[in-house]
């Protein structure tokens, strides 16, 4: 029996586009087993599980940009990790190992190459992430969101790169803003400002959001995921701010519905948010996470890559003069002009279906013709 393992994780952004493209594989090969190898702590079973795949846990030790002491212990951490997949892969024996990337990816991938299992990755951002570069030496096929991101790959690697898109979930395609608009309590002419800060919520985002709120609320409901790890820090604002401001901690099935609804997305530029909001045809105000210690700067990246395709507006709010004064100035321009609202919404960066496209590459190299 054909089987296909999946690793990746340590946020959504390594595990949704994953859980896409396992979708599409299911259609294409119903009698194919598909389990996922993520990490024994965090968010991926949980997320994985819900999915109903198979899910088997390995240590993980984290790839830290910055000096820490756990970057020691967490060396033993992915040599365990290494040698707790093999044991899996020796024993469930996989056809092809498919990675979405993410700390976790690396023993696995490293597991398979081992046992000379077939082994194809997909990198979401701009530029190669470190576990990507990692993957490279172990992988057949590369699988990169743009053309623009050939650059970064060379030799050997610029051979097995291709350009397919990022995969989107395939509860978007059946994205409905009256869903979206029920779920929230609001009625169809309400206008919806949609604040994303991610699975994990934006401090940053927060802080700016709140202090606009009078400003904002002028022309939006402004409905704010701010990230289960935040609610402490948000039980006063939530408390005190009503009617056109609906905060949330999370959302979880409704938000494809959510996003359908929204008029405006203000959002981080992490891949998977971006691609989906894209994919819904959203404006979006991009506030990336700024390159420092425990980011490499992909979200900048990826926030100027849309913008210079038209389909966003940049703020960065570490700029001179940026604040929440200039961000409540950035979306009433936004709000007063519906023209730009729908140019940005239009504009093109991709014309692939990658969860379909990486899926049936998969197939050929399982079924060679």
């Amino acid at each position: 029996m054909v089987s296909i393992a999946f690793t990746g994780g340590g946020t959504g952004g390594h595990i949704y586009p994953g859980l896409a493209l396992i979708s599409c594989l299911k259609k294409l090969l119903p009698s194919c087993r598909i389990f996922w190898i993520g990490s024994d702590s965090g968010m991926d079973r949980t997320i994985v599980e819900r999915a109903g795949i198979e899910f088997f846990g390995i240590p993980s030790g984290k790839l830290r940009r910055y000096f820490s002491l756990q970057n020691v212990s967490d060396i033993f951490k992915v040599g365990s990790g290494f040698f707790a997949a093999r044991r899996i892969l020796k024993k469930e024996k996989p056809t092809l190992l498919f990675s979405k990337g993410g700390f976790v990816s690396v023993p696995p991938c490293a597991a398979a190459a081992s046992l000379k299992i077939p082994v194809f990755t997909h990198e979401s951002d701009y530029s190669p992430g470190l576990a990507t570069r990692l993957n490279i030496r172990f992988c057949e096929r590369i699988f990169i969101p743009y053309g623009e991101s050939l650059k970064f790959y060379r030799g050997g690697a610029a051979a097995k790169a291709q350009v397919s898109g990022n995969p989107i979930r395939p509860e978007f395609a059946g994205a409905d803003p009256a869903k979206g608009r029920s779920f929230l309590g609001l009625g169809d002419s309400e206008r919806i400002l949609l604040v994303l800060g991610g699975s994990l919520g934006s401090r940053e985002i927060n802080e700016l959001v709140t202090a606009s709120l009078p400003e904002l609320s002028r022309h939006y409901t402004v409905v704010h995921q701010y990230g289960e790890a935040n609610a402490e820090a948000m039980s006063s604002i939530v408390q005190e701010n009503r009617g056109s401001y609906k905060p949330y901690a999370y959302f979880r099935e409704e938000m494809p519905h959510i996003i359908a609804a929204a008029e405006l997305v203000l959002c981080r530029s992490g891949a998977g948010t971006i691609w989906e909001c894209k994919y819904l045809n959203k404006p979006m105000v991009l506030i990336p996470l700024r390159g420092s210690g425990t980011s490499r700067g992909d979200q900048v990246e990826n926030a100027r890559l849309f913008e210079k395709a038209g389909a966003a507006v940049c703020f960065f709010p570490w700029q001179e003069g940026a604040g929440p004064d200039s961000l409540s100035s950035l979306v009433a321009s936004l709000a007063e002009d519906p023209q730009r609202r729908k140019a940005l919404g239009e504009a093109k960066v991709s014309e692939k279906e990658a969860a379909l496209f990486i899926a049936e590459e998969i197939v050929r190299r399982i079924n060679p013709v």
